[in-house]
């Protein structure tokens, strides 16, 4: 199992490896990696494919134990992956949180960033009518353990109405243990607004966001979209939160076209 002992933490990470322009996934709050299995798919025969587990998440979370953190600190922890790695500089793919991550990134490690695909994403702080729900959704699932009826709602925060690889999810998410749910959801409540410093992210930027997103508004995106200096936008038709996971053609084309353009 490849691990990498970076930035203090112990990071489970895949790697298809080869000689292409490196490209690092960085997956969505309560997913983990193997989100962007669609995408490694269509281009790992031309680019070097690199996807994580972040903290809390996925192979990286201790179930005990979980340190209180912000997205700076998983930032740090995908710069430091990379220099592990040997990548002197990657495409970084971040959906929800993960651009969360890979924007903060961009600017506090810039030499390591070739370009960005944000994905279901936002510069702003959460939704203050939003936050509530998600707190009190919180609170039950880590008192009493995730209910089918919770894990419906969260299914359709993430995946959408009736997606049909939706099991697996629900599956994951009734293992989380509740240290890093909360820790999690710390990171999350708490980020800072970074809208003011998108104009520091000179690199070119892909925007793809689904229609259909419940979790972050379409106008939030366009947002973010409008004041990064060197940005295109996709819509994704139908598509909910994780578009590259429920949506992965139009995705997957969207981020070819995008990838061609810079090579």
């Amino acid at each position: 199992m490849p691990f990498a002992q970076v930035n203090g933490q112990n990071i489970y990470y895949e790697d298809t490896g080869g000689r292409g322009p490196a490209i690092v996934f960085s997956h969505g709050l309560l997913m983990d990696h193997t989100m962007f299995e669609p995408q490694i798919q269509a281009l790992q025969g031309r680019y070097r494919c690199i996807s994580w587990d972040e903290r809390g998440h996925g192979q990286t979370a201790d179930p005990e134990h979980c340190e209180s953190f912000t997205y700076y600190d998983s930032a740090d922890d995908l710069a430091a992956l990379l220099k592990h790695l040997g990548v002197d500089k990657a495409v970084l793919v971040g959906m929800s949180q993960g651009g969360y991550l890979s924007m903060r990134c961009a600017l506090i490690h810039p030499e390591v960033v070739g370009a960005l695909v944000l994905i279901d994403t936002q510069a702003m702080l959460e939704d203050p009518e939003l936050l509530p729900h998600h707190e009190a959704l919180l609170k039950a699932w880590m008192e009493h353990g995730l209910s089918d009826d919770m894990a419906s709602t969260v299914e359709q925060i993430i995946l959408g109405q009736g997606w049909e690889g939706a099991a697996e999810w629900r599956a994951k998410w009734k293992q989380a243990s509740p240290v890093n749910l909360g820790q999690s959801f710390v990171a999350l409540a708490l980020r800072d607004d970074i809208s003011p410093r998108l104009a520091e992210i000179k690199v070119p930027a892909l925007v793809i966001h689904g229609d259909k997103d419940a979790a972050i508004s379409v106008e939030r995106a366009r947002a973010m979209f409008k004041a990064l200096p060197n940005a295109q936008w996709v819509d994704v038709a139908g598509a909910g939160h994780a578009a590259n996971l429920t949506h992965p053609e139009p995705v997957n084309a969207a981020i070819q076209q995008f990838l061609d353009q810079l090579h």
